[in-house]
């Protein structure tokens, strides 16, 4: 019985499965490296990128694409104790194929398949719910979401708003977006705040609260329903919901890192 340290990233927990596959370890666990000693005996393997693209790229031959990207989104999510029910997983698929994928009779796939239908209704509900505030040519947001909703939101800012320059932060997994143009990245980020607005942002945003008043009829207010199209955990990082006070303290720092980011155009990165 053996518990995997890994540094948190695909690669790494693809490195993992690797080596427990070649050792014919079974894992009882997978840790992070702030995550506390285990009960088992640990094995560290470093990740290594080269076998975590030959086993991501096995999952598609030897299963199918679908198969590849199930694996690949299931990281995303806040499952908890996923990387068992994806090393699960990907040991099926490499023997028996997509069937590993379409036995939604298997409890581990039923899981994976539940937090990935949560997760996208997340990704979906923060494609509206998202609010920009303009600081110095920049837009500046931020999330914070249970999923590691992120890289899939990227794609999607960027081609949207791609004669713009953005900064998104996740506060739950640490973590910005920076958008120069349609050229992007994901960058690790612990913590930043912005300063205050100037007064044409404070104009937007007052204007923005006032047409959310005015078109709330206080007859027909009914807090329930509210509450299941516009869900309260999201309501803390919305303009129309806080004070300028509270967005100053909310929003990320003013974003000097935001500068030409170079590479290609705005598309999904590998998930290495």
């Amino acid at each position: 019985m053996t518990a995997y340290r890994y540094d948190g990233t695909f690669a790494g927990f693809l490195t993992c499965v690797w080596d427990a596959l070649e050792t014919k370890t079974e894992p009882m666990a997978f840790l992070l490296p702030e995550d506390g000693a285990a009960l088992w005996e640990e094995r560290e393997p470093p990740a290594d990128r080269d076998k975590a693209r030959r086993l991501y790229a096995a999952l598609s031959k030897r299963a199918s694409p679908a198969f590849q990207k199930l694996i690949a989104r299931g990281f995303l999510t806040c499952l908890p104790e996923k990387e068992l029910a994806l090393f699960t997983l990907i040991r099926r698929g490499l023997g028996e194929g997509d069937r590993a994928r379409l036995d939604l009779s298997d409890p581990v796939m039923a899981r994976v398949n539940l937090a990935l239908t949560k997760m996208w209704t997340e990704w979906d509900h923060l494609k509206g719910f998202i609010r920009f505030s303009e600081l110095d040519g920049v837009l500046v947001g931020e999330i914070e979401p249970k999923n590691r909703v992120l890289p899939l939101l990227a794609g999607h800012f960027a081609a949207r708003y791609s004669g713009e320059r953005i900064v998104l932060y996740d506060r739950t997994h640490k973590e910005a977006f920076l958008c120069d143009r349609g050229r992007w990245k994901l960058v690790p980020a612990e913590d930043f705040r912005m300063g205050p607005a100037g007064e044409t942002e404070r104009s937007y945003r007052a204007m923005w609260r006032k047409y959310c008043q005015t078109i709330s009829i206080e007859g027909r207010r009914n807090p329930k329903c509210q509450s299941a199209h516009l869900p309260k955990r999201y309501r803390h990082v919305m303009t129309e919901f806080l004070t300028d006070a509270e967005m100053e303290r909310a929003l990320p720092e003013r974003p000097g890192s935001a500068r030409p980011l170079g590479g290609g155009a705005a598309s999904s990165p590998p998930p290495f």
